[in-house]
C-alpha cells in the first residue's frame, strides 16, 4: 500500500514546498546620466504572465485529450494528430520552452538553493505530466511532448535492437538524470537545455554541432524509434517510475486477451509483456534465491555508486567555469604561458585576486564531493531495484504493455483482432 502511495506523497510534498517560497527578487535597471539607450530584447521575449498560464492550460487540455484518445477512444490516428498539434504549438510556436523535460533543472535548482524561486508555471510544467502519468500512464510522451512528437512522426521503418543493447542503453536516461540534477543543484550548468538536440530545430538557431546531433537522431529514428526518448531523456526516466503506478493505462486489447500473439512483435519500444509461464518447483526455488540475493545487494550497489561518484566529484567540478578558470590561472603561474581565454581576460580585468579564485575553486570542489555521492547512490539503488524487479512474477495470463516503458503511442492497436460490441 505504501509503495502505491509514494508517488502521490512526492507530488504533495512538491506542492507544499512551493507554497512556502518567496517571490522572485526583481532588480531595477541602473540609471545613466548620458543618452544611453537600452538595446531591445532578443528572443526569447518577456511574455505576459497570463500567456504563461495559457501554456499551462494548453498543456492540461492536451494531456486530457491525449489520455482520452489513448485509454478510452483507443485512436492511433487521434494520437498522431495530437503529436502534430504539440509539435506546432509547444515546439515551433513556443520554441520548446518551457518544457517539462527542462523543468527538472529548475526544480533541482530551487530545491537545493534558497536564493532561487522557481516560477509557478515552471513547477506546474514539471508536476502536471507526472500527475497524468499516475492517472493514465505516459500520455505526455504519447502526444504532448514536442521532443517525442518530432521523433514519433519520423519513425517510418522501426526495427528492434538486440535485447542486451536495449537493456544497456535504457539505463542511460537515469545516469543523465542524476548528473543533470547534480549540475543544476550546484548552479553549474543546465545540461538538459544546453544539449537539447531539437530546440535548435524549433528555434532555427543553435550551434552547428547541436543541429547536426538533432538531425542524426531524426535519421536514426526512422529505424530506431524515439532514440532520444528511450536512451537519453531524463524526464522520461521519472515518468517511467510514475507510470508504473498508474490507475488506468492504455491496453493492447479492448477486452479479454485471446493470446493470438499478433501483437507480440508490434511494439518498436519492446514494451509488450508476454504471459508469465508457470514456473516449475525448481525454477521457483531459483527465483526466490535470486530475489533474496539482489535484495541483500541493494545496499552494496547503493554504497558503491555513492563511492564512485564521490571520487568523481572533483572531475565533474572541473566542468564549472570557475574551476576551469582557476586551472588556467594556475597553469599560467607554473608555466609562464599567458592565459588568453575570454574568462581569463575578464578575470584579470575584474581585479579579483588569485587567492579569492582558488578559494572559490576549493569551495566548489568541496560542494561537488558532498553532493555527488547522492547522485551515485541513486543510480546504485536504481540498479538494485531493477535487478529485483526481474525476479518478480505477476501471474500474467495475456499480453500487456509494460507500464513504465510504454509510450502510449497506440501502435499496437491495429494488431489486436478483438472487437467490442457497440452496445458495450
Amino acid at each position: 500500500m505504501l509503495k502505491k502511495l509514494l508517488p502521490y506523497i512526492f507530488v504533495f510534498i512538491f506542492l507544499n514546498w512551493y507554497s512556502g517560497l518567496h517571490a522572485q527578487d526583481r532588480f531595477p535597471r541602473p540609471e545613466f546620466e548620458s543618452d544611453y539607450v537600452y538595446p531591445e530584447h532578443q528572443a526569447p521575449f518577456q511574455r505576459s504572465y497570463l500567456l504563461d498560464y495559457l501554456d499551462v492550460a494548453v498543456l492540461i487540455a492536451a494531456l486530457s485529450v491525449t489520455a482520452w484518445l489513448a485509454v478510452k477512444k483507443r485512436s492511433r490516428r487521434g494520437l498522431v494528430g495530437m503529436s502534430v498539434f504539440s509539435l506546432l504549438y509547444f515546439g515551433f510556436f513556443r520554441k520548446g520552452c518551457i518544457c517539462p523535460v527542462g523543468s527538472v533543472q529548475n526544480v533541482s535548482l530551487a530545491l537545493f538553493n534558497s536564493d532561487y524561486s522557481i516560477p509557478l508555471t515552471a513547477l506546474l510544467f514539471f508536476i502536471v505530466p507526472l500527475v497524468f502519468a499516475l492517472l493514465y500512464g505516459r500520455v505526455f510522451c504519447a502526444g504532448v511532448c514536442p521532443l517525442g512528437a518530432i521523433q514519433e512522426l519520423t519513425g517510418f521503418s522501426p526495427v528492434k535492437l538486440p535485447k542486451a543493447a536495449e537493456t544497456v542503453l535504457a539505463s542511460v536516461p537515469f545516469i543523465y538524470l542524476a548528473v543533470a540534477v547534480l549540475f543544476a543543484a550546484m548552479k553549474s550548468h543546465f545540461l538538459i537545455c544546453r544539449y537539447d538536440p531539437f530546440v535548435g530545430i524549433f528555434r532555427l538557431d543553435a550551434p552547428h554541432t547541436i543541429l547536426i546531433f538533432g538531425a542524426l537522431l531524426l535519421l536514426a529514428g526512422i529505424f530506431v524509434n524515439r532514440p532520444y526518448c528511450r536512451y537519453l531523456c531524463p524526464y522520461g526516466a521519472i515518468l517511467n517510475i510514475f507510470s508504473r503506478f498508474s490507475g488506468k493505462h492504455l491496453s493492447i486489447t479492448p477486452a479479454e486477451c485471446i493470446n493470438c500473439r499478433l501483437c507480440e512483435n508490434a511494439c518498436p519500444y519492446d514494451a509488450i509483456l508476454k504471459p508469465d509461464a508457470v514456473p516449475t518447483a525448481e525454477e521457483r526455488k531459483k527465483i526466490r534465491k535470486m530475489f533474496l540475493t539482489w535484495i541483500i545487494l541493494i545496499p552494496v550497489f547503493t554504497a558503491a555508486g555513492a563511492l564512485v561518484f564521490h571520487n568523481l566529484g572533483p572531475v565533474m567540478a572541473g566542468i564549472t567555469r570557475e574551476v576551469r578558470l582557476a586551472g588556467e590561472i594556475r597553469l599560467e603561474k607554473e608555466s609562464g604561458i599567458e592565459a588568453v581565454s575570454k574568462d581569463a581576460v575578464a578575470f584579470k580585468e575584474a581585479g579579483k585576486t588569485e587567492d579569492e579564485l582558488f578559494t572559490e575553486e576549493l569551495a566548489i570542489i568541496h560542494r561537488f564531493r558532498k553532493a555527488s555521492p547522492w547522485a551515485g547512490g541513486f543510480l546504485g539503488l536504481s540498479l538494485g531495484i531493477s535487478l529485483v524487479a526481474l525476479t518478480i512474477r505477476t501471474g500474467r495470463t495475456g499480453y500487456e504493455p509494460h507500464r513504465g516503458k510504454c509510450y502510449s503511442c497506440g501502435r499496437c492497436f491495429k494488431y489486436c483482432p478483438v472487437q467490442v460490441s457497440k452496445k458495450d
